[in-house]
């Protein structure tokens, strides 16, 4: 599955690269090598992280599933354990 980023969003990560490595490296990167560099970690670390993401999500979901029988279980047959429970007078 190939990551896709609104035009915004990539937009939004290229200068983030752009004030990364004028932060941090010795030289700055221009417009259109940060542009490079986000589509390599998009199609070379990007799925990474997805599939990290889906199975964080799969696990969680799991244990949801795990805890509706506690949360919404109901008894069976219980309409004569009312009546058993009270004393007769």
């Amino acid at each position: 599955m190939t990551i896709e980023l609104t035009k915004e969003v990539r937009a939004d990560a290229i200068a983030s690269l752009q004030k990364y490595f004028e932060k941090n490296m010795e030289e700055p990167i221009g417009n259109i090598a940060a542009g490079a560099l986000l589509g390599f970690f998009l199609e070379e670390i990007g799925p990474v992280i997805y599939n990290q993401a889906v199975a964080d999500v799969q696990e969680r979901l799991r244990q949801r599933v795990e805890e509706l029988e506690y949360e919404v279980h109901e008894e069976e047959f219980q309409y004569w354990r009312k009546y058993e429970a009270k004393p007769r007078k």
